[in-house]
């Protein structure tokens, strides 16, 4: 018996895959669980329309996302920080206090498990940060760190 999984299922496979499975696992486990439907010929229809909406979907987040990997080129966020002598700062600048700023100066909500910081920023200067915005899509942000 033909079968699409609606969830993943370990032995199976992943949601939205077509298996083959005796009917005894069919009628007695997949289908009371709700693991997966019978692949009729409406249950295929209807997988067909749910990849397309999902296709649909998953571009318009990789439109979306590098749409705004090129308003991140432009702008700039500036950090305040006290400092002492040779330009070194009290404490480093974190992710958080960096999506705090783009949101005051800039209007853009990142979030901060996103900014990748090569390394802590601990001295004034300009630096460029990467933030992931998709699985394919990286933006990079210009962060000034300034004296306070």
């Amino acid at each position: 018996m033909k079968i699409i999984l609606l969830q993943d299922v370990k032995s199976l496979g992943k949601k939205g895959e077509i298996v083959e499975v005796s009917d005894g696992y069919a009628r007695n486990f997949v289908l009371p669980k709700k693991l997966g439907a019978e692949a009729n010929s409406k249950n295929m229809n209807d997988l067909k329309l749910q990849k397309a909406n999902a296709d649909k979907i998953a571009k318009e987040q990789l439109e979306a996302a590098q749409e705004l990997a090129k308003v991140l080129e432009t702008k700039e966020v500036v950090v305040k920080m006290k400092s002492g002598e040779g330009g070194r700062t009290f404490g480093s600048i974190s992710s958080k206090e960096i999506a705090e700023e783009a949101k005051k100066q800039c209007g853009l909500e990142l979030d901060k498990k996103k900014i990748q910081l090569p390394e802590a920023i601990k001295s004034l200067g300009v630096y460029e940060v990467g933030v992931k915005l998709h699985t394919k899509v990286t933006g990079r942000l210009r962060v000034k760190v300034v004296e306070e």
